[in-house]
């Protein structure tokens, strides 16, 4: 089994920026892909971002440029994703996801609250 946990998420003006973490723990492997998702009311869950290993980054094309997922160099199983210029279309719970060979694991998610 592997736990996540975000913290990160808030209220936020347009063009503010939030900082979201995600911890993962327990059963991990090293070669391992994390990422966040988020889900607007009524929309259907979407990839914002994903790290595979320390760099191999992914970017769905809303955020691209905006927003920088990275790892704890530290703690490489804390993943990061810095939210800058953030748009009322970014607001939505944001979750963190964890895979690693058929392994999926998600959090509960944080919200975030952009207002125009």
């Amino acid at each position: 089994q592997v736990q996540l946990v975000e913290s990160g998420g808030g209220l936020v003006q347009a063009g503010g920026s939030l900082r979201l973490s995600c911890a993962a723990s327990g059963n991990i492997f090293s070669a391992n892909t994390m990422g966040w998702f988020r889900q607007a009311p009524g929309n259907k869950r979407e990839l914002v971002a994903t790290i595979f290993l320390e760099a191999e980054t992914n970017y769905a094309d809303s955020v691209r440029g905006r927003f920088t997922i990275s790892r704890d160099g530290a703690r490489p199983t804390t993943v990061y994703l810095q939210m800058n210029s953030l748009k009322p279309e970014d607001t939505g719970v944001y979750v963190c996801n964890y895979i690693a060979g058929t392994r999926s694991y998600w959090g509960q998610g944080t919200q975030v609250t952009v207002s125009s």
